[in-house]
């Protein structure tokens, strides 16, 4: 645990450093694609304020100046299975990006869905030496959480301060400068599978790039596509991906769960394939083209020419009706909502004051869906797009990109976690040194 702690601030001081030098990439490592866009942080787009606990260095405009996609090869729900395939396919990704943006980039920021993330809520109080709460007592608190037992070959991969409270005010963002007596925080901590973390920096590394930060695709989805208000008042953001569907609640602008659901947009395409007996790639086009989920009476008379070159003319030449395919989709569309719906309840989102839902992601364009999801996970249902940034081309602007336009946004002003602080392990004399080390060995 504590070689996370320093790996995860190692990879921090490089995000650093890259942004000081001007130029980093953000990469979306998905099932069904892979996403490069690469950003110059110039500063001259005026300073994005900083929401987390402190000020984060470098926290400059930044402007999109390469981007490229390309179809995603070895990986499947959401985690990297071919590592040979994977790494083709990001180096054709980051490639493009960088002769679009006509520079070399050397360090990049990458999301990835599924690993079976776990969210965990904890919480940790000390008493206040000097009445007044510095940096070091943050520290402190911090460390104070009681961490539970994460099981073995888990790593955590976020661990934000979501709350402070000092005495009896809670919900302060940031307590430093302020005067009390005992200050408290509550912490949310996102674990994944450490294999799955592992993989994609060994294949970033094979790739000849620097791995300057990892996050979950389920927590910069929502970055990106829930306003302010969402994010305040509370909301949930399901990103429904290809081989992965993630969904993150938010609630005072901090993400307190994530989940993940092993069923996307793949899965719908399978079973057209299946059920029409074609290969993948027509399926998938007859989905783009006319999928939906809802049928009316014109369905049935709209014919679909399935098409294709086995050579029988017969089975070539095969139509089928619009509320025949929709008849395929639904089912599958129903069993990933009510999957997500399971999810939901169980982490409590009936209990948020507002329960707004925002669907994304590249799953979400299918025709009907906001009024199928509305039924199956509650009223207020919501298509969601990624919030416009500087420079980004016009086909990277649609709900298949939220998780790469948070990852920009994540980039520029990351929330304070964890390991931006020094844990006090370092900061005490040796005979409270031995007792931090006690401390971290009975904990970890």
């Amino acid at each position: 645990m504590i070689e996370l702690y320093e790996s995860q601030r190692a990879m921090r001081n490089m995000r650093r450093a890259a942004m000081q030098r001007g130029v980093v990439a953000v990469l979306d490592v998905g099932t069904s694609k892979i996403a490069c866009l690469v950003l110059r942080f110039d500063g001259t787009d005026g300073l994005i304020e900083s929401d987390g606990i402190g000020a984060m260095a470098g926290q400059a405009g930044f402007r999109v100046i390469g981007a490229a996609t390309t179809r995603s090869r070895g990986v499947r729900f959401g985690e990297i299975e071919a590592m040979a395939e994977t790494e083709r396919a990001i180096r054709t990704a980051v490639q493009a990006a960088q002769k679009m943006a006509n520079l070399r980039v050397d360090h990049v920021i990458a999301c990835f869905a599924g690993a079976e993330p776990r969210s965990y809520g904890l919480a940790g109080q000390v008493e206040l030496q000097e009445h007044v709460v510095t940096e070091q007592d943050v520290s402190r608190v911090l460390s104070a959480c009681d961490v539970p037992d994460i099981g073995d070959g888990r790593e955590v991969l976020h661990a934000q301060p979501v709350n402070f409270a000092l005495d009896h005010r809670s919900g302060l963002i940031d307590p430093r400068g302020q005067m009390g007596n005992v200050l408290s925080t509550d912490m949310h901590m996102l674990t994944v599978d450490g294999v799955a973390i592992q993989n994609l920096a060994h294949c970033v590394k094979r790739c000849d790039l620097e791995l300057a930060g990892v996050a979950s695709s389920a927590y910069v989805s929502g970055i990106s596509s829930l306003v302010e208000d969402e994010q305040e008042l509370g909301a949930a953001c399901i990103d429904l991906g290809g081989g992965t569907s993630s969904l993150s609640i938010f609630i005072k602008r901090h993400m307190i769960y994530a989940d993940s659901v092993r069923m996307g947009g793949d899965h719908v395409t399978g079973d057209i394939s299946m059920g029409l007996q074609v290969p993948a790639a027509v399926a998938e086009r007859i989905k783009t083209f006319y999928g939906g989920v809802v049928a009316t009476g014109m369905d049935d008379r709209e014919m679909i020419e399935i098409g294709g070159d086995t050579g029988d003319w017969d089975h070539d030449r095969r139509t089928v009706s619009r509320a025949e395919l929709i008849g395929i989709m639904r089912p599958r569309v129903e069993e990933i909502l009510e999957e997500v719906r399971a999810r939901l309840d169980a982490a409590g989102f009936d209990a948020l004051p507002s329960q707004q839902i925002v669907l994304t992601g590249g799953g979400s364009q299918i025709p009907g869906l906001d009024g199928l999801a509305s039924r199956i996970l509650g009223q207020q249902v919501r298509l969601g797009r990624p919030l416009r940034v500087h420079g980004l081309p016009q086909a990277a602007t649609g709900a298949g990109f939220a998780s790469a336009v948070g990852m920009c946004l994540f980039a520029a002003s990351p929330q304070d976690e964890w390991w931006d602080f020094e844990l006090p392990v370092d900061r005490y004399p040796a005979r409270s040194l031995r007792r931090a080390v006690k401390w971290f060995k009975d904990n970890w």
